[in-house]
């Protein structure tokens, strides 16, 4: 990579820094009144900082508060996603004390005390700039920031058909330095920036330089942006009283045993996180010490010179740097996002564990043991040639001592539109807090279930790349393995689908249904499929059949009962179940669309003028919120010409093709609404657009009907009778 000139020299420096001891310069020890600052990066590997390892990237303005302050080698995430970790950050505390598992059923309870409202009430003003939806301060840890700004924007801001509800690392920054010129000292700022998360999409010129590593691009791409925040600081002599804590909330798998994202294991390549502290008066250098998420909060205490509060269960780390050994008990750790949210699947077991002496016990259904002194990346398990009865009886000690129930996060079953918010970022899918009490066995355990969920979604990759067969293949022999791994029924589906078997598409997914009648994943993928083939009577049946509570909660599922019930006349049981949907989530172009349907299909049987109105103002909605949606389009246009204002339907209908060329029903209403208009040339050009891509899957009096059309065009003739246009 480029931009390596000065990293040789400083690794060689830090190398140097950690034979010596690390301390506290005393000509400057003051520390009351100083600013604050929190920088986290999602997911952040610690190998990707240059002044941890050469190897991958260059990152010289982290470097830069490497040089300046100390680096801790050895420190370790908690929980390897992001809310969790952040709230072990904030409040100092494992999620064994607040209760925050994981992304999406938990919210931050009132009485724990953040470390923003802590240093509020010393004085401080408090701000946040975060990144990424799973810190949204409707899960509670904007408690005490004064400003706490989590503005996404939306996804018609976006402009896109997928909804990322992220920002990039620069308008963070952008807005943190906005904020901090309008303060005067002291303040608690804590800059988020998410990039480093899936998707890597760096921007350029980092997407052409990294090209082949586009999850380094995305740590260069942050660096950069970072370095005009540090740039700042120094332009304004700030570094002189400012405490500087830089860390990752978690890291990411790549590869490593078995795991490509973060979330589902506690390997070291996603707990093991970088740890940068600087404050005035500190001598660089690098600590060895193994130390906690939970420590920041306790060591920015004990450097501000500011009682500790008794919530917190970490320890300063100050002492590391008065030369003094760090007296710690074991280190927590635990991963629950798949043993809460159910990814897919029913029954995944919880992994917990501990670090303590450079040892590392994780309890699962199939225990593992390391030696971290020896096998800090974990190569090489230790357990079967051990007994792990006293580490087994410490964990429960330890979660014994820690966890009270009285003091723990806010359970809440998600609405809908958090999901889907959350779904995009890679983090949800048929969440449910409620666990049922069973029995783990190693056939719970994750290590056995993950490499059939990574095959289900490489098999997915395999078929984008051309080669049905042997995703078919690939996913055939998971089921054949599992028959609950839910992510195979649906991507096999989908293929079948995707290749015009639609019948053996929804026979694999009854087959799904049969293994894992509660598969959210597979009742959706089934309502879906069964709505494109029409089958509306099945579609209204299921919600009889399968009463599980994400039925009654996802507006996706709505949406198909609705489009059910409107093809069925039962306009009101529509009505109902698409208002349902609204109301969970208000912004779904796809449910004002199905509204507008609804009404206009009213209107069509009654000659009801409000109807009408409604149906044109629920089309209207939907181009609002999606002005990407060609179907909602169409509709818009089929209400424009039943209203008479045949030049606006006309518009519209050109507006869904031009977004969406190949979609049959304006082609149609075009050239229809054309042939009655008397402009028979573009008639003629619409309605050979389209039966070259649909003639064959007409029926054949409809096929029939528009050759007559078309020959009675050619002939310059005109005696057709209105009809009503399509609209779905």
């Amino acid at each position: 990579m480029s931009h390596m000139k000065n990293r040789v020299y400083f690794v060689l420096t830090l190398l140097v820094l950690i034979l010596i001891s690390v301390h506290i310069s005393h000509s400057k020890t003051k520390g009351k009144g100083w600013n604050v600052l929190l920088v986290t990066i999602d997911t952040l590997r610690t190998d990707r900082l240059s002044c941890y390892s050469s190897e991958h990237v260059d990152t010289p303005n982290i470097d830069s508060l490497a040089q300046r302050g100390v680096l801790f080698k050895r420190a370790f995430a908690h929980t390897p996603t992001t809310l969790p970790s952040h709230t072990n950050i904030l409040l100092g505390t494992t999620p064994l004390v607040h209760g925050v598992h994981q992304n999406s059923d938990f919210v931050v309870q009132e009485k724990h005390l953040t470390l923003a409202e802590f240093l509020k009430e010393k004085g401080y003003v408090t701000g946040a700039f975060v990144g990424a939806y799973p810190l949204d301060s409707s899960f509670g840890l904007n408690q005490g920031f004064m400003t706490y700004d989590d503005d996404y924007g939306s996804q018609k801001d976006k402009g896109d058909q997928y909804y990322y509800v992220e920002r990039k690392a620069d308008k963070v920054v952008d807005r943190s330095l906005v904020w901090l010129e309008k303060q005067s000292s002291p303040w608690f700022l804590w800059v988020h920036v998410f990039d480093p998360h899936t998707p890597y999409l760096p921007p350029q010129p980092y997407s052409d330089e990294y090209k082949e590593d586009l999850y380094s691009g995305e740590v260069a791409y942050v660096d950069s942006e970072l370095g005009r925040l540090f740039e700042y600081l120094d332009s304004e002599k700030l570094y002189e009283k400012t405490l500087i804590v830089l860390t990752g909330d978690h890291a990411e798998g790549l590869g490593e045993h078995g795991e490509m994202t973060h979330g589902f294991m506690a390997y070291n390549s996603t707990i093991w996180i970088p740890l940068l502290l600087y404050f005035p008066g500190i001598e660089p250098g690098i600590a060895s010490d193994y130390v906690g998420h939970i420590d920041i909060f306790p060591t920015v205490c004990e450097r501000l010179k500011l009682k500790k509060p008794d919530s917190l269960s970490g320890i300063s780390l100050i002492p590391i740097l008065r030369e003094k050994k760090l007296r710690r008990g074991p280190i927590y750790f635990e991963s629950l996002y798949p043993y809460y949210s159910r990814v897919y699947e029913r029954d995944w077991a919880p992994i917990r564990g501990f670090i303590e002496d450079k040892k590392k016990f994780i309890q699962s259904p199939i225990l593992e043991f390391y030696d971290l002194e020896k096998d800090f990346y974990e190569q090489n398990d230790l357990a079967p040639t051990l007994q792990l009865d006293v580490y087994e009886k410490k964990l429960d000690a330890i979660m014994e001592e820690y966890s009270d129930e009285s003091k723990q996060a806010s359970q809440r079953t998600p609405d809908k539109e958090t999901l889907r918010k959350l779904r995009s970022l890679g983090y949800v899918s048929g969440s449910s807090s409620e666990k049922k009490d069973i029995e783990f066995g190693p056939e719970h355990d994750v290590k056995a279930i993950l490499p059939l969920y990574n095959k289900s979604i490489a098999a997915r990759q395999v078929y984008l790349k051309g080669k049905t067969q042997q995703a078919i293949r690939m996913l055939q022999e998971v089921i054949t393995e599992r028959k609950d791994i839910s992510l195979a029924y649906s991507n096999l589906a989908t293929v079948y689908k995707e290749e015009g078997n639609l019948g053996g598409a929804l026979l694999v997914l009854e087959e799904g249904l049969g293994h894992l009648p509660e598969s959210h994943e597979v009742i959706s993928a089934y309502a879906n499929f069964l709505t494109e083939a029409g089958q509306s009577d099945r579609v209204i049946s299921l919600f009889k059949e399968f009463q599980i509570p994400e039925m009654e909660e996802d507006p996706e599922l709505l949406n198909f009962l609705g489009i059910a019930h409107t093809r069925k006349g039962g306009y009101n049981q529509a009505l109902q179940a698409l208002d349902k949907a609204l109301s969970i989530d208000s912004e779904l172009a796809s449910t004002y669309n199905n509204k507008g349907n609804a009404y206009l299909s009213i209107f069509l049987e009654s000659k009801d003028r409000t109807a009408l109105q409604k149906a044109l103002d629920n089309y209207k909605k939907a181009v609002d919120i999606d002005p990407q949606d060609a179907v909602a389009y169409n509709g818009l246009g089929a209400a424009y010409k039943q209203m008479g204002e045949v030049d606006k339907a006309v518009k519209s209908w050109e507006n869904a093709l031009s977004l969406q060329p190949d979609y049959g029903l304006p082609l149609y209403n075009l050239g229809y609404t054309h042939m009655n208009r008397g402009n028979k040339q573009a008639a003629l050009k619409y309605f050979r657009r389209y039966m070259k891509l649909y003639q064959y899957n007409l029926p054949r009096e409809r096929r029939k009907k528009i050759e007559q059309w078309m020959e009675q065009l050619k002939q310059k003739e005109n005696q057709q009778t209105e009809v009503n246009p399509w609209i779905q």
